[in-house]
């Protein structure tokens, strides 16, 4: 594990950082607990605190606070919380100002390597469950509530950078495709087309039976275009074998670019009828929200796949 480890007392952060070391896990070591908090936030692989419980600028049990609200359900922080005072009072304050574990100061070994031992079981249940709430079992890829929970944050984000692009493709006929091979070939298509917009960069999502979204931060409008087009020909380019021969998979593709203000929402709405343009017009082809289908958008809103009209 990366751990930040902060006390104010060199000699404790000498002890208890030998200790970790000797069982491989890699320590952060701060006397300073503003620059752990500013760590903590600007590396993800950090995944748990050890801290004392007299610091400088603010008290450990704050330290404790501050770092659990940095903590995400996506993104679990171990805090473990030192003190040579065991009372139950200092045990409970430290439990309900945000640390998992209490442990005494300075720590005994082997109690300290139990207590990491059962913060990595908890870490790698957490992974597991937030892996099965987001990532969908057929393709590998994020369904479509992690797609929308990481799309909305990118979103946001775009606000500063002013550049955030979306992509939705479907499998053209993919219904034939069942109808004429079954199951089992459809399933195929589905992971063929997912493996494909997942060689290229951004995020990708399964939003359900044969419609993939990506997105695109820090490209325009023409550059996720292009983009489209590439994962359509690969596509193309890649047969699948059946019992009944090998077949040759299209999609169709809608591009959108984010405006100022735009939510995900209105992201993927725009997109969604570039897709529908693009079946409209025949198919195995990619379509960019362009002014006129702005234009057409803007008077007649609505909800995000509404529009599909024409027959898969």
């Amino acid at each position: 594990m990366r751990i930040a480890l902060v006390d104010p007392s060199g000699a404790t952060r000498s002890h208890v950082a030998g200790l970790l070391k000797a069982r491989g896990h890699e320590v952060l070591n701060f006397a300073d607990e503003q620059a752990t908090l500013l760590r903590i936030e600007a590396d993800p692989l950090v995944e748990a605190l050890i801290t004392g419980d007299e610091l400088k600028a603010m008290s450990g049990l704050e330290l404790c606070w501050e770092t659990r609200l940095l903590a995400t359900y996506r993104r679990p922080i171990y805090v473990l919380f030192m003190s040579s005072d065991g009372s139950h009072r200092t045990l409970i304050e430290a439990l309900d100002s945000g640390a998992d574990d209490f442990i005494g100061k300075p720590p005994l070994a082997e109690e300290l390597y139990a207590r990491l031992r059962a913060a990595e079981r908890i870490a790698s249940m957490q992974r597991e469950l937030i892996r099965l709430a987001t990532i969908d079992p057929l393709t590998g890829v994020c369904n479509r509530r992690g797609f929308f929970e990481q799309a909305t944050e990118a979103c946001e984000r775009a606000v500063a950078t002013g550049e955030l692009s979306a992509i939705i493709l479907d499998i053209d006929n993919f219904k034939r495709i069942n109808d004429a091979y079954g199951h089992d070939t459809g399933d195929q298509a589905i992971r063929a087309c997912a493996r494909t917009a997942a060689i290229k960069e951004g995020l990708v999502g399964r939003l359900g039976g044969d419609e993939f979204a990506m997105l695109l931060e820090h490209r325009t409008l023409p550059q996720a275009i292009e983009i489209a087009e590439d994962v359509r020909l690969k596509l193309a380019e890649r047969p699948i074998e059946t019992d009944k021969g090998a077949i040759t998979l299209t999609c169709s593709i809608g591009v959108s670019e984010c405006a100022a203000g735009d939510t995900i929402d209105e992201l993927l709405r725009r997109a969604d009828a570039a897709l529908y343009d693009a079946k409209a017009g025949g198919r195995n082809r990619v379509v960019g929200a362009h002014a006129s289908l702005l234009a057409s958008l803007s008077a007649n809103p609505q909800p995000p796949g509404i529009t599909r009209a024409v027959a898969r």
